[in-house]
């Protein structure tokens, strides 16, 4: 298993910021993909039409994002933290993947670079 710490500087404050992580209607405009998104702890989401999908676990409006991904029959559950903070320049974003499976990290960090945070970065203009 592997983890991600990584940090991306977006040109949003961290209120439209999290609208674009949770509202499915702002995923689908910086994704280009229907999503399947809600607030509600417990609830399941689906992204890139399937290919992200998992559960939710906690929110904190405008603050933080805790979710649980599926990797098929994997015994530890991959979980991902995002953390908004304040920046002169927007948001930080405080990126924490852990349980990635083996094999999987180079994938994922290209994913999160090109198609999550770098989407988000081209739709709000930077």
């Amino acid at each position: 298993m592997e983890n991600i710490k990584k940090y991306y500087v977006i040109n949003a404050t961290p209120e439209e910021l999290y609208v674009a992580l949770t509202n499915p209607i702002t995923i689908q405009l910086w994704s280009g993909e229907p999503a399947e998104m809600s607030t509600e702890p417990g609830s399941e989401f689906s992204l890139w039409d399937g290919s992200i999908c998992g559960q939710n676990l906690e929110f904190e409006e405008n603050r933080k994002i805790i979710q649980k991904w599926y990797f098929g029959d994997q015994e530890e559950d991959s979980i991902v933290t995002i953390i908004l903070h304040p920046d002169k320049h927007g948001t930080s974003v405080e990126l924490r993947h852990t349980n990635i499976p083996d094999g999987e990290l180079d994938d994922m960090l290209y994913g999160w670079d090109n198609y999550y945070f770098g989407a988000i970065e081209d739709f709000y203009g930077e």
